[in-house]
């Protein structure tokens, strides 16, 4: 049984309030877009193991257990002992550190694939418990719906937003933006305008209005990544912005963009459609 889980963009990211316990309290807009992994299950018969893993595409650091989808995996086998041992096999096209959700994505499209292939029956608003135990966006990916998100980015409220029709230019240099430096310079406070508002706004008055509150800090930083977003206006982007706190930046077009992969040769270069 095989499935595809897909990346996200942050539609603005404001950082309005540090909490007692550490963490930050934001408000953004998750919305899906069609750049995807591949993740497939399989039986895996007469094995002393209770999984075994095998990644392909993008390297991933780390030991088996440390993997996301072996830990979605290892959640849901504490309370549905009757899950049979696996042999998981994932293809990496997500690039990581990028700001696109991409394993959160894995682990959330791991425990409705181990739902479906076990018939374990668990419902929506459940599967959503379990993914927000692996990660705060986590969650996110089981509905796969546009959402203006609060708390540490694990309050979901539905959104009415639909960008059918544009097409995204995601565009990750070679470099690694480390979280806790994005947020080293970040003076939290809440927004006059909420995003739930602007993203009400034509998409054109979003350069003005929809802000990124980590670009101030990255782009001082890495100026690389600052010119990636110029370019992308010079392009004829409707809006541009970094997504989250990840390296990846992305342009929407109101058409395609031709040879855009030979423009920045140097990075991971995607253009899809939206839906």
């Amino acid at each position: 049984m095989i499935t595809f889980p897909n990346a996200k963009i942050n539609l603005g990211l404001n950082i309005v309030e540090k909490r007692p316990d550490g963490y930050h309290n934001l408000e953004t807009i998750f919305y899906p877009i069609n750049l995807q992994d591949a993740l497939e299950v399989t039986r895996l018969e007469h094995s002393d193991n209770p999984y075994t893993l095998h990644v392909s595409g993008t390297v991933i650091d780390g030991e088996p257990e440390d993997n996301l989808v072996v830990k979605a995996y290892n959640l849901l086998k504490q309370d549905y002992p009757q899950m049979l041992a696996v042999d998981i096999h994932m293809y990496k096209h997500i690039p990581i550190g990028a700001g696109l959700g991409g394993g959160s994505a894995d682990a959330a499209y791991m425990i409705k694939l181990l739902n479906e292939k076990f018939s374990l029956d668990i419902s929506n608003e459940k599967m959503e418990e379990y993914a927000a135990q692996l990660g705060a966006d986590c969650a996110f990916f089981i509905k796969n719906k546009p959402v203006f998100a609060t708390g540490i980015g694990n309050i979901f409220e539905p959104i009415e937003l639909s960008l059918k029709g544009y097409h995204i230019v995601l565009i990750k240099p070679d470099i690694f933006v480390s979280t806790k430096d994005a947020f080293s310079a970040i003076k939290p406070q809440h927004p006059a305008i909420s995003l739930k508002e602007i993203a009400k706004q034509p998409i054109e008055a979003w350069k003005e209005s929809m802000k990124n509150d980590f670009e101030d800090s990255v782009f001082l930083k890495y100026p690389e990544i600052a010119a990636i977003k110029d370019e992308l206006y010079d392009l004829g982007a409707v809006y541009a912005a970094m997504s989250g706190s990840g390296s990846c930046v992305y342009g929407i077009f109101k058409e395609p963009i031709e040879h855009v992969e030979d423009k920045f040769c140097q990075c991971f270069c995607r253009q899809r459609e939206l839906e």
